[in-house]
């Protein structure tokens, strides 16, 4: 499957443009390289599907700020009109972009009476909760979905109301003489047609409810509140019209040891008073198992060791965040006889002493020097 192309990349259009600019950036593209035009080019309808996932997207506040944060990735890794979606779809979405360029913005003449449209069914949202593990590796997940569908055995017949046009056209008398306006028709939601018979389950728009089992796929390095959009598995639209988007929203499960900060992890070491003089190699926890890091003799308290690459994926980059370990020296709060003796014998070596030296100081020392 080769890789999807940049959204501004598609349209030609700069990352702050505007919705005008998007509209005829898009416009441009769709004449260009409608089929009707182009009957002897095979890659055109590519092209002009290319063009309406683009401006599906681009042309929607909240899948462009989804995008224009995690690219591809935000859109779920699925979607697009090239998997699903026919030219009818496109037009019934996108047909006020053509004006009159085709007739009404038809293709093929599949548009009853050059007014009806497709009826697009509603979004559907969920929860997703991930751990960090399956953020940081990415995952597959299958969930349960009680959606609207369209039922079987529907038939439809012409809608009285509008003729199947699926507008009704209006005439008001003003002092300016009379004004004709247009809308879409109340009763077939400007789909052009009504249901003639239906199966006892379905409803008065010939849907049922139905549970679909979904599989998602999660790219790496998602983050807590983003919403993954994937096409064409929402509710259906009435009178056999498209499907809204699932939209699946991010939710982060608490890691027992590790917090996150964007790419970036951390963890709390707690080391011992001997550990910390001595120096130890301690345990150290990751998204992909525990590793082994040394803590160097005479480390202080409030120091912190990187570990380069043990963070989480960067979405939509290159790169991996890191690890972050923050070293925190127990201090005992009972002490034996034996042990207090021993200590007793050392709390005069200047060893033993804190420094006078500005490196030795300790983190909140330095902090208290500095506001004084």
């Amino acid at each position: 499957m080769s890789q999807k192309r940049d959204y501004y990349e598609v349209l030609g259009v700069a990352k702050n443009a505007d919705e005008a600019e998007i509209k005829k950036a898009y416009r441009k593209l769709a004449i260009k390289f409608h089929p009707d035009k182009n009957p002897d080019d095979p890659s055109a309808e590519d092209k002009f599907k290319e063009a309406a996932e683009a401006y599906e997207v681009l042309s929607n506040s909240e899948k462009k700020a989804q995008y224009d944060r995690f690219g591809h990735a935000g859109m779920g890794g699925q979607g697009g009109y090239g998997g699903g979606m026919n030219m009818d779809d496109i037009f019934s979405q996108f047909g006020d972009v053509f004006g009159s360029a085709f007739g009404g913005g038809s293709f093929g003449g599949s548009r009853s009476g050059g007014g009806s449209r497709t009826v697009r069914g509603t979004n559907l949202r969920v929860k997703m909760k991930l751990t960090l593990d399956e953020i940081a590796n990415g995952v597959k997940k299958k969930i349960k979905v009680n959606k609207l569908i369209n039922a079987d055995g529907v038939t439809y017949k012409s809608c009285s109301t509008c003729n199947g046009t699926g507008r009704i056209t209006r005439v008001a008398q003003t002092f300016l003489g009379a004004m004709q306006t247009q809308s879409a028709c109340h009763v077939c939601q400007g789909a052009g047609k009504m249901i003639d018979k239906k199966p006892a389950d379905a409803d008065a728009q010939g849907l049922k409810r139905q549970e679909e089992v979904i599989e998602i796929e999660i790219p790496a390095g998602v983050e807590e509140g983003m919403q993954l959009s994937v096409s064409g598995k929402g509710n259906a639209g009435s009178f056999n019209g498209v499907p809204g988007d699932l939209i699946v929203v991010i939710e982060e499960t608490e890691h027992e040891d590790l917090r996150r900060e964007g790419e970036n992890l951390h963890y709390d070491a707690v080391v011992s008073f001997i550990e910390a003089v001595l120096g130890e190699s301690i345990e150290v926890p990751t998204v992909n198992g525990k590793v082994k890091i040394k803590v160097d003799a005479g480390t202080q308290s409030g120091k912190v060791l990187r570990l380069k690459g043990k963070g989480l994926p960067v979405l939509q980059g290159y790169g991996t965040g890191d690890l972050f370990v923050h070293i925190h020296v127990w201090t005992p709060t009972k002490l034996s006889k034996e042990e207090r003796e021993i200590l007793d014998k050392m709390k005069d070596s200047e060893n033993f002493k804190p420094g006078s030296d500005a490196e030795s100081k300790g983190f909140f020392r330095r902090m208290k020097d500095m506001f004084s």
